[in-house]
């Protein structure tokens, strides 16, 4: 049994399950990787638009996940680092206002200011996700990262709330606990996929992450090294799938297949003459299928998609401000053709965010696109506790001073996660 601590992750999509095991190692507690020990996959049941609507079928899902990859690794899994997005989530803005007394400004003000301005009243129909600190302001001076050690009278903040619906949140929580698991801490799956993909220069630079899953597309758009805006388009794969069924007239077990098989999201990239021979299934004998059709219908679909995430780009200000350009992740960005549909209605420069980096192991495992999520929850567990580890390891040898002031450090390091 490995002496590292164990971490383990749950990506409940819409049409898979995927569970990892990992143990945590490398430089702690600023860099740790991850040592990829075991990796559940299977077909999801009991989800909609990522949220649960059989909670008994999304439990077997969530078992059968969660014991392949503790069968895989040999080691259990105590709490899970969980995964959630869909149409519930909720963003906002709040800032926060104190006054500074001493000489100069201390962690203490800076956690006074935070409080104040994640005081905001929440829905009795909502709990609150995330609260990430964007940048602060000394007496009117903006866009500063880290206050402490400044001069000024007046400390300001603005907070990026993130809410979720109580019942999306506690129905996927029970049927975790059916499955016989502990939801350690549930994370918005863009901000996790943003982990797992996107580079700090990236992040800095301005990039929108676009997640392609099977209920929905979410994105999430990041400027000067912040998360600055989500969103959530109500359309995925599996929207692709009942137009190709429409358009064709296929079954869907048919549309799934040669979605996969030859599926293709931009026209000019495919051979007008193609055909595609269906097998005879039912009351239909064998068929042939024109692929440039195929794509036709895919392309239309994709495209609307991507007009939908440019306009929310646009209406949250960001249009012309993403030099890092657009990543693509999820199942969907696995489709032949999607980046280059991408560039072309983007104008941007776009790659397709593949996890690798922090992963050690059976890292050959989770090199798809459609990884991102669980492999960044994973890693978002892994800084939590390479952090945990830190304090509770020097908390019997320091004073109690100094476990304050390491405490402070990683309350300051949390604030700078996202």
């Amino acid at each position: 049994m490995t002496s590292d601590p164990i971490v383990a992750a749950l990506d409940i999509g819409t049409a898979y399950t995927t569970a990892i095991v990992a143990t945590v190692h490398g430089d702690m507690p600023r860099t740790p990787r991850l040592k990829v020990l075991g990796v559940g996959h299977t077909r999801t049941m009991g989800l909609r638009r990522g949220v649960v609507s059989d909670i008994e079928e999304a439990t077997r899902s969530i078992r059968a996940a969660v014991e392949e990859a503790t069968r895989v690794s040999g080691v259990p899994a105590d709490g899970l680092y969980v995964g959630i997005a869909g149409e519930h989530v909720r963003a906002m803005c709040s800032s926060g206002v104190v006054a500074i007394s001493g000489d100069e400004i201390t962690r203490p003000d800076v956690e006074r200011v935070n409080e104040v301005s994640r005081a905001m009243a929440i829905p009795q129909d909502r709990e609150l996700l995330h609260a990430i600190p964007q940048e602060y302001r000394v007496d009117k001076v903006d866009g500063i990262r880290d206050p402490v050690g400044m001069i000024g009278t007046r400390l300001e903040t603005e907070m990026y709330l993130v809410t979720i619906g109580s019942s999306p949140a506690m129905n996927l929580r029970k049927a975790i606990e059916r499955a016989g698991y502990r939801t350690r801490e549930l994370v918005l799956e863009p901000l996790a996929s943003a982990l797992s993909v996107l580079t700090e220069e990236e992040k800095e630079l301005g990039v929108v992450l676009v997640e392609l899953g099977a209920g929905t597309t979410d994105l999430a758009v990041f400027h000067e090294g912040k998360i600055r805006h989500l969103g959530t388009i109500p359309f995925g794969g599996h929207t692709v799938t009942s137009d190709l069924v429409q358009g064709l007239g296929i079954s869907q077990h048919d549309a799934e297949q040669i979605k996969e098989a030859y599926g293709c999201a931009y026209e000019p990239m495919v051979d007008a003459q193609q055909v595609i021979a269906m097998p005879a299934s039912g009351a239909h004998g064998e068929r042939h299928i024109s692929r440039e059709l195929m794509t036709h219908i895919i392309h239309q679909r994709m495209d609307e998609i991507f007009e939908k995430v440019q306009r929310e780009v646009h209406l949250a200000g960001f249009t012309g401000r993403l030099n890092g350009g657009l990543v693509l992740t999820g199942g969907g960005a696995s489709l032949e053709g999607i980046r280059e549909l991408a560039a072309d209605v983007f104008g941007l420069g776009v790659r397709i965010g593949v996890p690798g980096a922090k992963l050690d192991g059976l890292v050959e495992n989770v090199t798809q696109p459609q990884f991102a999520t669980v492999t960044g929850l994973a890693l978002y567990g892994a800084h939590r506790l390479a952090l945990g580890g830190v304090v509770a390891r020097k908390a019997s040898s320091l004073s109690g001073v100094g476990v304050d002031k390491l405490a402070g450090r990683v309350k300051t390091w949390l604030q700078d996660f996202f």
